[in-house]
């Protein structure tokens, strides 16, 4: 079991390179700098000195984040990915990438993909409760992720790669309604995302923080050959 997960595991890095080289080699345009100064830097900053009393411990709004602004907390598969499709909503401010549900106390990139820490990827989205509504953003959640996969998405395999809904007790009811609302809507064939109390957000290393703006071409290249678009359009149809 160990070894067969090593090898998913590599794959799956392979994978993503091969995908990222073949859209460079084929656009013939030089990616930005993997080092260029992320614009959620100075919020990241903040939400990563707060302390915390465990990975465990339940989601405690950060002080970092500005006043009538609400936050939301998701997985679904790689959180470059996911940062892009929150971003683009109105009313969302910021999508910061990170990890969540785990065991691990501050944990890394390479301990999340590698070992089983039980993190997953996932965005804290900070966002205007008078621009768009919690229930909102679970309906633009659903049409952007592959509820029917237990074990990743899309191209990425593993255990980080899974959907969750990480909801506050003040959003759970409502939470567990949406998914309620997909099962019996019959749009897809099962639905395995789980809806769990949000607990320690870690925000991700500072090169992952808005990656699909700095660094455009490796991003689209990869979300093109991991066929996520083309998987969400087979489950829900043209957005």
């Amino acid at each position: 079991m160990l070894l067969e997960l090593e090898c998913g595991r590599a794959h799956e890095m392979i994978m993503k390179h091969l995908f990222i080289s073949a859209a460079i080699a084929a656009l013939t345009l030089s990616a930005c700098s993997s080092g260029s100064a992320s614009s959620s830097s100075k919020t990241v900053d903040a939400i990563a000195a707060m302390p915390t009393s465990g990975p465990q411990a339940p989601f405690m709004r950060p002080d970092a984040v500005p006043a009538g602004q609400s936050t939301a907390m998701f997985a679904g598969g790689c959180f470059w990915c996911m940062e892009k499709d929150f971003e683009s909503l109105p009313g969302v401010s910021e999508a910061i990438s990170g990890y969540t549900g785990g065991s691990a106390d501050n944990p890394n990139y390479k301990q999340v993909s590698y070992t089983e820490t039980g993190h997953y990827e996932a965005v804290l989205v900070l966002y205007d409760p008078n621009v768009v509504t919690y229930g909102e953003l679970l309906d633009h959640y659903w049409v952007n992720v592959d509820p029917t996969d237990p074990n990743g998405q899309f191209c990425d395999k593993g255990s980080s790669y899974r959907t969750a809904i990480f909801a506050t007790p003040e959003q759970i009811d409502e939470a567990s309604a949406s998914k309620d609302a997909i099962v019996k809507s019959g749009k897809v064939e099962r639905v395995v995302t789980p809806v769990e109390m949000a607990t320690t957000f870690y925000p991700a290393e500072d090169y992952h923080q808005d990656y699909y703006k700095t660094n455009p071409v490796r991003y689209k290249g990869y979300r093109y050959g991991c066929g996520r678009d083309a998987r969400l359009k087979e489950l829900w149809g043209s957005k």
